[in-house]
């Protein structure tokens, strides 16, 4: 696929820097004794999400799940659906696997890599249901803005990996990134808006801490989602 080749070409150009902070106790032991219960080795070969989740069932991906808390959300009150999400920041993952064994949930599983080539390499053709990710890095210097996630090519990937039907959800607290999203999505032949423009935040997206105390502030949330044709 020339959507892959390209994507590839370029992961010089990362839409993520490695921000890793520092692991608590809990949080290091958790990656080290969580992992074979939640942890997904990635090694570049094609998933197998039935064998991955020992079942058949509706799949969500979460890209950068940050500390898990929305992700932690979604699974506990939908244990119908499988929840993946993809994360290279440690601590965050720490702290999600510590809550998922709390919650002792069993649709939940983390993988730590680059999401573009989990979704260039690792997941089968029309596998998810929805795809989503909160807050992106908005990369707001221009001369960064090739670094934004949401581009031509990588909605390319997310189209091949959802269900026709399938759904791609976005949040972002960063107005210009928002209309940068929104205009990229209209000019994706393989989308199409649910909305007329940004959409109402729907019930199972909880409200995260860190936008509980944007709102606060008075900052705005927009959001926006897309199906797959």
């Amino acid at each position: 696929m020339r959507g892959v080749a390209r994507i590839d070409q370029q992961r010089s150009v990362r839409s993520f820097v490695r921000r890793e902070g520092r692991l608590t106790g809990g949080q290091q032991r958790a990656l080290e004794t969580l992992w074979p219960r939640f942890g997904v080795d990635f090694d570049g070969v094609l998933l197998d999400l039935d064998r991955v989740f020992c079942r058949q069932a509706p799949r969500v991906l979460e890209i950068g799940f940050g500390d898990g808390e929305s992700l932690l959300y979604m699974a506990a009150n939908d244990p119908g659906t499988d929840y993946l999400g993809v994360e290279v920041h440690r601590p965050g993952m720490g702290h999600l696997l510590l809550q998922a064994q709390a919650l002792d949930l069993s649709n939940l599983r983390v993988i730590s890599a680059d999401a573009v080539v989990v979704l260039a390499h690792g997941l089968p053709d029309a596998g998810l249901d929805r795809v989503q990710i909160f807050f992106p890095d908005p990369w707001p210097k221009k001369r960064h803005h090739k670094r934004r996630l949401i581009q031509p090519d990588f909605l390319r990937l997310t189209a091949r990996a959802l269900k026709p039907g399938g759904r791609l959800h976005l949040a972002t607290d960063w107005e210009d990134y928002a209309g940068h999203m929104l205009q990229v999505l209209e000019a994706a032949e393989d989308f199409v808006n649910t909305a007329n423009g940004f959409a109402p935040r729907p019930a199972y997206r909880p409200l995260t801490r860190f936008e509980r105390r944007g709102q606060r502030l008075g900052h705005d949330v927009w959001e926006l989602i897309f199906q797959r044709r």
